[in-house]
């Protein structure tokens, strides 16, 4: 299959190695992957900031560029349900820009829709020695539903032991600007996120989005845990 990566903003400039994880897990599996350049990023920034004109002008280049994609995956579940879920209501009122974005929606998947729901794998010839924690992320969870995807994937991972985070459907408090902001109150909750996370005994804690990571991590760091963050591809991409 022929597969193109919507890398995201973030993947690109602050965590490459998602996106390059994404690839490598693809291309192991015997699937093609392309990346057209000419992509940006998707507004859910702006967006959610309440920038609605900028952001659907980036909606309306990212259908153009992958219009014609047999099925694009992005190793962020935010950014998936901006396409899926926000799309349709930046879209309201123009029909032929309606229609484009109902027609490429249902292509635009994160990694762990595309592994079990589409491709119908959960063991991707992955192994992760290691005790691991997974987060589920409000977007995935919430907007997505991706389910127990990423279970599936994680507990066919050989060497790895996967260990249920206490109040795991709790936001890790980044909410893009909201950690900005809200900075105390996005710094309690992550505060309570990280105290779970050492409940557990893991040494990674794992994650569909970057942001997120990035948020639970930089705790993870000033609390001196010794815990460290791998987003999902990663986890999937190594290999003995």
């Amino acid at each position: 299959m022929r597969i193109s990566l919507f890398v995201t903003c973030l993947a690109d400039t602050v965590a490459p190695e998602a996106g390059t994880a994404v690839v490598r897990v693809l291309e192991r599996l015997g699937h093609e992957v392309e990346f057209r350049r000419e992509q940006t990023c998707c507004g859910q920034l702006h967006l959610n900031t309440g920038y609605r004109r900028e952001a659907a002008k980036l909606a309306r280049r990212f259908t153009r560029v992958f219009a014609d994609a047999d099925v694009v995956v992005a190793p962020s579940a935010s950014c998936v349900a901006t396409v899926r879920d926000l799309y349709p209501g930046l879209a309201e009122g123009d029909p032929a820009f309606e229609r484009e974005v109902a027609a490429l929606g249902p292509r635009v998947l994160e990694l762990s829709e595309l592994l079990v729901g589409h491709l119908g794998l959960e063991d991707v010839g992955a192994a992760f020695p290691h005790r691991v924690t997974y987060h589920p992320t409000c977007h995935s969870l919430r907007m997505l539903h991706v389910g127990d995807a990423p279970y599936r994937l994680l507990r066919a991972v050989r060497g790895l032991e996967l260990v249920d985070l206490p109040e795991a459907a709790e936001c890790c408090g980044f909410g893009g600007t909201f950690a900005v902001k809200n900075a105390e109150t996005s710094a309690a909750i992550v505060g309570d996120k990280v105290r779970h996370i050492a409940e557990t005994g893991a040494v990674v804690c794992t994650a569909a989005d970057s942001s997120c990571l990035l948020q639970i991590g930089g705790a993870l760091s000033r609390s001196g845990s010794g815990v460290r963050t791998a987003h999902l591809a990663e986890i999937l991409a190594a290999e003995a």
